[in-house]
């Protein structure tokens, strides 16, 4: 692959996984929020189970993690275990602001990345992984904990979130 390609092809990358942060599970997650009062936010069914405010601390967790020290080389100051055992209830304004101050961090870190730098490896977490996987694995983790609390509020509520609206699903290529 010549230096060309590896700039377009990283290029590329960065910018579909914006594209799936930004455009497609973010905006669900609000969505998904937007729907709940403080004290489901906070419920837990059981020991076992976390809340849905747990997922999106650990959301912001991780992709701090991952993205603005893993790739932006910001110190790793996570606190991991206080995703979980918090109990809330957090007020709802200042769990959207962790939110929106930690996805607007991961932003400007995806449009400052240089993209020939993806195959290099990182220190992150417990791994060293290149840049390209940590992309992946932040990109499948988001979207896996907000089908999580996707679930919760459908479940909770009765409701069709739509997040297809106006898109005809059983149409081929």
């Amino acid at each position: 692959m010549t230096d060309s390609q590896v700039q377009t092809f990283g290029q590329v990358l960065i910018v579909e996984c914006e594209r799936r942060l930004f455009d497609e599970s973010l905006p669900r997650l609000k969505k998904c929020l937007s729907l709940l009062t403080e004290d489901e936010i906070w419920f837990r069914p059981n020991d076992e189970t976390v809340s849905v405010g747990n997922l999106v601390l650990h959301l912001c967790g991780n992709v701090r993690q991952w993205i603005m020290s893993g790739l932006g080389g910001a110190k790793d100051t996570r606190e991991r275990s206080k995703e979980f055992s918090e109990q809330g209830p957090l007020p709802m304004g200042q769990l959207e602001r962790r939110l929106e101050e930690t996805m607007a961090e991961v932003r400007r870190v995806l449009r400052e990345l240089d993209p020939t730098t993806l195959l290099e490896k990182r220190p992150v977490q417990a791994f060293e992984e290149s840049g390209i996987s940590i992309l992946v694995h932040v990109v499948e983790h988001f979207s896996y904990h907000v089908g999580q609390i996707t679930y919760f509020v459908k479940s909770t509520k009765g409701v069709d979130l739509q997040y297809y609206q106006g898109v005809d699903l059983s149409k081929k290529a």
